[in-house]
């Protein structure tokens, strides 16, 4: 009896260990390279090395945390590279997973985003609330991906949301955000998975850019450009991956299904029309 009341107090700790120190690590609570001090934590967890270590092993298994030879672990580093891989990951999974399940969103999981909706532009001049509505609103969609689809998303929500409080300063992103939400709800209410998928392809990639660029204006872009040819979307950029914002963007086919829109990071345009000759 007593070896199971150990077992089950030893996982709680672990996974109690587990979510606050996440929680610190995301919202910059504790800094990129900040060394974790195994004696520190103890005391003031008031557990021993062993549930500690082992909730430590977990979040360097998830990437937020790096272990060095001989100097312990420390929080992960913020990449600028990486957040553009995993935005460009998630370009690659999530619209056509969301044009895939949209029939199955329920109107409960509708007025659930819609309640996120509202809460989003109540919070627009409060970074951490609004983070966190934004975060409810897509969440809804992810209950209904396949596990393994809705495992990998949620790791990548995870590595992006540490980086998203510094590019949520700035004035005109919840605007933008704002909108293209409201244009993706509405493509969901009228179960049009084709402009639902557009909308999260653009909402994505605006997003991107302006994150990766707001850290780095000289950042030169290569898997997001990769996934986007494989999405058939074209990006103005130099021959270096550069991108200028606003910058414009189109899809190949034309195919006009996206509402107008204008964020500070892209201008949506439409294909260029091959030319024709006159017939003589």
């Amino acid at each position: 009896m007593t070896a199971n009341t150990s077992r089950t107090r030893s996982g709680t700790t672990v996974d109690e260990l587990c979510s606050t120190l996440r929680e610190r690590i995301i919202t910059g609570a504790l800094t990129p390279g900040q060394r974790m001090s195994q004696e520190q934590l103890a005391a003031e967890f008031k557990v021993s090395r062993t549930p500690l270590r082992e909730a430590l092993q977990r979040l360097e298994a998830d990437g937020l945390l790096v272990a060095h030879a001989n100097r312990g672990m420390h929080v992960a580093p913020i990449v600028n590279s990486e957040t553009e891989q995993n935005y460009a990951l998630r370009i690659l999974v999530e619209p056509p997973t969301i044009a895939a399940i949209i029939e199955s969103l329920t109107d409960d999981d509708i007025k659930t985003m819609r309640t996120a909706l509202d809460e989003m532009r109540n919070h627009r001049g409060h970074s951490r609330h609004f983070q966190q509505a934004h975060q409810r609103f897509h969440d809804v969609a992810l209950t209904r991906y396949p596990s393994s689809f809705s495992e990998l998303t949620r790791s990548l929500h995870t590595m992006i949301y540490r980086h998203q409080s510094v590019y949520l300063s700035h004035q005109r992103t919840p605007d933008d955000f704002i909108d293209l939400d409201q244009d993706l709800l509405e493509a969901i209410i009228a179960r049009n998975a084709v402009s639902a998928r557009r909308i999260m392809e653009f909402h994505l990639t605006d997003a991107a850019i302006g994150l990766v660029l707001d850290a780095d204006p000289d950042h030169e872009f290569d898997s997001l450009l990769i996934a986007l040819r494989g999405r058939e979307i074209v990006i103005e950029h130099d021959a270096l991956g550069r991108i200028n914002r606003p910058a414009k963007i189109y899809w190949i086919d034309s195919d006009p299904v996206l509402p107008a829109r204008m964020t500070s990071n892209l201008i949506l345009t439409y294909a260029p029309q091959p030319s024709r000759k006159k017939v003589r």
